[in-house]
Order: structure tokens, then sequence, then C-alpha cells
């Protein structure tokens, strides 16, 4: 294949505010050869369901069954969640907080992806500007979009462990925006931020008078030096907007189950006003089948901690397998070891390469020749770089990597 020849043949727009991960790699999916005999082996989406060492808890599913067996979840449920589902939620978000939070600080929603779609839908208004991380989670740049949300981007900073730029942040934000986005435990990157950090981040939101959106899809997934600590530990500096589901904790991402909470002990989002346009917002939604909804109770309440530890093993065992591996092929490097979610950021040296040119090119060549399906850095806003990710089973690790190795060989710079 000529240089530059699969950027011709698959068109990738790359604007961040068009581009999904779904999309780029259904394309990507579209590349691989069909006469290749071996399995295919993707490495792109944070689903750890696709692989047989992860699954869910028994309890979970049992739950799931006896809520359609009883045969009272078969209707509508109120349109910002089932009664017992919120008071669950904010039970569960509570553990971790100096405060408690009520059920009517929680809003049900279908997945977390829909999460972020109430809150940049409630933020937005004429001239509004949001920030958010770079790299970052796609999807965010795609709804302000379709919110008229003029989009401002503050750097991670890779050298500092992916930690946010608040000195970015303070000359990005004027009287115009009304947030800021912070994704905890980290994706892209696989980072988690201290105690420490996210009190800054509190401050200096506070100094700025903006709120801070967390994403916590990955709550409590974390496996390194760090404990997870959750943003609305500083709702009483600022408030919060907490994002979040079952799906990866709990590795159920079919389910669709998320959260939209307001961890604001202040009482910012109590005014009635505000309460009240939240609730017609949820009226033109449609939130998670019943009875998963009716679920939830038992599953958070029974699920047990072992469970959990797990899962973290799991994550530990084969991101540590990941990095090493990728650390083994002279074109990719992995300078920030993980220590949660479920990826971690590669970066790629270009000039070890004779006939590739950018990260996507990369990516649809390792797809066409090896069957292996990495995620291009572009994609999260970070040219020349790939998102690995390690939520699956170490044989599939290995072997995706080891045909990676066989890749770079092959294109290799000839000295």
């Amino acid at each position: 294949m000529e240089n530059g020849a699969v950027n011709q043949q698959i068109p990738v727009d790359t604007t961040s505010a068009t581009i999904t991960i779904k999309g780029i790699l259904s394309l990507l999916l579209q590349n691989v050869d069909e006469n290749d005999n071996r399995r295919l082996i993707s490495l792109g989406m944070g689903d750890p369901t696709a692989y047989s060492c992860f699954h869910t808890t028994q309890v979970a599913q049992e739950a799931v069954v006896d809520a359609i067996q009883s045969d009272k979840f078969n209707g509508y449920a109120p349109t910002v969640g089932l009664p017992q589902t919120r008071r669950a939620i904010a039970e569960y978000l509570s553990r971790d907080l100096p405060y408690k939070l009520t059920s009517d600080d929680v809003f049900v929603t279908s997945g977390c992806t829909q999460a972020i779609d109430v809150a940049l839908a409630m933020l937005s208004r004429p001239g509004a500007n949001i920030l958010l991380p770079r790299p970052g989670f796609p999807i965010y740049e795609l709804c302000s979009a379709f919110r008229h949300l003029e989009v401002r981007h503050f750097d991670l900073l890779q050298e500092n462990a992916w930690e946010v730029d608040l000195d970015a942040v303070e000359a990005l934000a004027d009287h115009n925006t009304v947030a800021m986005v912070i994704v905890n435990p980290g994706n892209p990157c696989g980072n988690v931020y201290s105690y420490q950090h996210l009190e800054k981040i509190a401050e200096t939101a506070k100094k700025l008078r903006i709120l801070v959106i967390a994403d916590e899809v990955y709550g409590h997934l974390a496996f390194g030096g760090k404990p997870f600590v959750p943003m609305g530990f500083f709702g009483s500096t600022v408030p919060v907007l907490t994002l979040g589901s079952l799906s990866k904790r709990w590795i159920v991402p079919g389910w669709r189950l998320g959260w939209f909470v307001t961890s604001d002990p202040c009482g910012m989002f109590r005014k009635p006003k505000v309460v009240e346009r939240i609730k017609k917002y949820f009226d033109i939604l449609g939130g998670p089948a019943t009875f998963i909804q009716a679920a939830v109770p038992r599953i958070i309440e029974q699920t047990e901690e072992v469970f959990f530890k797990k899962t973290i093993y799991l994550l530990k065992q084969s991101s540590d397998i990941c990095c090493d591996r990728i650390n083994e092929i002279p074109c990719i490097n992995c300078p920030n070891k993980p220590e949660g979610s479920m990826a971690v950021m590669v970066k790629l040296d270009l000039s070890l390469l004779e006939d590739i040119t950018d990260d996507i090119e990369f990516c649809f060549k390792l797809a066409k020749e090896e069957s292996v399906i990495f995620l291009p850095g572009t994609a999260v806003g970070l040219k020349n770089w790939l998102r690995v990710t390690f939520a699956a089973d170490p044989n599939s690790i290995e072997e995706a990597l080891r045909r990676t190795k066989c890749f770079y060989q092959r294109h290799a710079r000839k000295l």
C-alpha cells in the first residue's frame, strides 16, 4: 500500500466536533483483511465484557432476573429514575464523601454518555464556553457542538502524570466559561489524581467561579499508589456535577445504567428553578429500562468486596503485561504506567518507521496487516499517540503486541 493511501481510501474526519471513538473503530474494523484466518484482537474499545476473564457478579445477574420475574417493573419509571434507585445511588456515593447526598441529588441516566449530554445541556447558553481536557473523551466535544458551546482545551501534562495544567485553565477561562471537565480515573491516560491535585482543581474552579464536571465512570478502578478520591469530596469548595455508571466497576456497559448527581452541599443546584429545569429536561429523555433500575439497590448493597478486588487484580496484571510488551517494541513506548481505569496512552515514534506518516495510518495498516486494533491518539486529541485498552485477558494482550512487534519489524526504517 502506498504511503498515505490508507487515509485516501478511508476518509477520517478528525475535527474534534465530529470525531467519535466508535466511528473510528468501525472504520478500522472495515479495514481488517477478511482473508486473515487469525482472530481479530481489538484493544481499542473500553468494553471488558469482550474477554471471558471479566464478567459481572452473580448477584447483579440475579437482581435483574428477579426484577423481571416480579412482574412489577414492566411499566414506565419516573423520568428522573425510580425513587429506590436514586436513594441507593445517593447512599453508595455518600460512602466516600464528608456529607450525605439525598435521592433528590441523583438523576438516573441511560449510561454515563447521557449524563454527559444532560450536564452540557443544562449549562449551555448563548456565548458560553467550556474547558475540556486534552487528551480527553471526544463525546464532550461532540455534545458541545450540538449545544453550541465553545470548546477550549487545557492540556493534561504527561510529564506530571497527566495532571491538569491549572495555569492554562486560568488563562483560558473568562466570564463566559461555565465549567471545566475532569475525568478521574483517567480515560484515555490511565491516571489517578491525588487528593492534593483535586483540591487544587477545586480551588482554581472556585477562584474562576465555574463548576466542575467530574466524569467518574471509572470510579474506584485504581490500582496504583494513589487511591480514588471523588471530586465531590470538595463539593463545599465548588459545585460539582458527578457523572458515573455501573458500566465499568460492575462490568455491565450494555445495561446502560448511569447517573447525573449534583454534589453540592451548599445548595446551588437545589434552587427551585434549577431543579425544575433539570426535571423538565429529563421529561424528554428515555432512561434505562425500569427492571434494570429496580435491580440497582440489590446490586449495590449485596456485591461483595472480593468481586471488586478481583477486577482490580486483573486490571493491574493486564496493565503491567501491556506496558512491558509495549516497551519491547522500538517504535512505541509507554511513558506513564497506568494507575487506574482500563486504558493507557502510548507514544508513537514515527522516525523509526519507513512508510507511516501518522497515528491514523499506523492503526489502519496494523488492522489490515495484523488484525489488531488500537485507537489512534488523534481520536482523543493527541496526534501520533495511541490509546491501548488493557481490559483484556493476558494471552490476547501478549498476542496483539507480538503481532505489533512483527508489524514494526516489517515497517522499520532501514538504517
